[in-house]
């Protein structure tokens, strides 16, 4: 039996939250990718876990459509490991990953990892220098024939499907530049996929690793992937822990972590950040208005976390030349809480490079 706080503390410490400086080689989130979503996104991830983004390279990060589509950040030299770990398990799954755009490709007995193929074949051709998100589209619509495409009412335009565009540029070998909107797609350099992913970044211990223990619905959750094809790979150096009646795995070298972990600070989280990508969101936050709070359909706000604990959420507002961060307590904060917040709020004020003109709390 774990307890759900036990659980909450584990996550902290593998995930680093806790972690006053750290160097991007041993940051473990970029194993799994970073997602970067919104202003407080990937590089903020990286900053509440240590990593002085300011000094950091333009080269040292590479942006690619991974996990679920979304933009994610890793390490550029791991790359070609990337490419073979997001690979889908199975034609199956690739189908589950793109969603409706497999129907009209099944019709046309046309496999879904043979359809990303030749996908990818043409983007690379199109994209021999930086292009465009828009404009890959368009010339992709010319070339490909119509299992591949779609009609856009909003638009009144013909375009591909969103998620093979998204799930064959990593395929291509082509990455997203930074802070670029609309996208822009280039050419990785000296891109070449691993045979296969290590341990180190393969994606079911990955999620095991650092959002432990987990279920096999709980990663396929996460990936977008049947569990099926979640199970057929599920890594057998593994225990059993119970933690509130279910039954869920965790990887054995991290056993005595889990028993062991504490977790003692204070992050403003982006509302993207791992930690709240977990799919037990009920070990996260049990209680159901709290969650409804958390994760709405539109317009994620941030968390407040303290002490291994989620305690409430965070909106910045900004306007002109002025920068607050508004906070909505779940429960009474003490002074000394209240205190902390404040000192990451201005830490966000100082990645955003703006000044911090106030902190409300409702």
């Amino acid at each position: 039996m774990v307890g759900r706080r036990q659980v909450m503390n584990f996550r902290v410490r593998a995930q680093q939250l806790d972690r006053a400086e750290g160097a991007l080689g041993n940051t473990a989130v970029l194993d799994i990718g970073v997602q970067d979503t919104g202003p407080d996104g990937g590089r903020w991830a990286l900053a509440v876990r240590g990593v002085d983004v300011a000094a950091m390279s333009a080269d040292d990060l590479i942006l690619l459509w991974t996990v679920r589509g979304a933009p994610h950040l890793y390490r550029r030299a791991d790359v070609g490991k990337v490419a073979a770990a997001v690979e889908p398990f199975s034609d199956a799954d690739a189908g589950r990953r793109i969603y409706d755009a497999a129907k009209p490709l099944k019709a046309a007995g046309i496999g879904i990892l043979a359809a990303l193929d030749e996908l990818a074949a043409h983007m690379r051709a199109i994209v021999t220098e930086p292009t465009v998100k828009g404009d890959v589209s368009r010339r992709l619509a010319e070339v490909m024939p119509a299992p591949y495409l779609r009609f856009c009412r909003p638009c009144d335009a013909t375009h591909l499907y969103e998620m093979p565009f998204r799930l064959a540029a990593v395929r291509a070998g082509l990455e997203l530049q930074l802070d670029t909107s609309p996208p822009v797609l280039q050419r990785t350099a000296q891109f070449k996929k691993a045979a296969a992913p290590d341990d180190r970044f393969d994606l079911i211990r990955a999620y095991l690793r650092l959002l432990g223990p987990a279920t096999p619905k709980h990663v396929a959750d996460y990936l977008d992937a049947p569990v099926k094809d979640v199970k057929a790979r599920w890594p057998e150096d593994v225990v059993e822990v119970v933690v509130g009646g279910e039954v869920r795995s965790l990887l054995a070298a991290d056993e005595e972590a889990l028993e062991s972990a504490d977790a003692t600070a204070t992050r403003l989280l982006g509302p993207y950040d791992l930690f709240l990508q977990a799919k037990d969101r009920a070990t996260l936050v049990p209680g159901a208005a709290h969650a409804k709070e958390l994760w709405p359909v539109l317009g994620r706000p941030g968390a407040v976390l303290v002490d291994g604990e989620l305690v409430g959420t965070w909106r910045p507002r900004k306007s002109g030349k002025t920068f607050k961060v508004a906070v909505q307590p779940w429960q009474a904060l003490s002074a000394t809480t209240r205190n902390d917040i404040i000192e990451q709020a201005e830490r966000l004020a100082a990645y955003r490079a703006v000044p911090l003109t106030g902190v409300e709390f409702a």
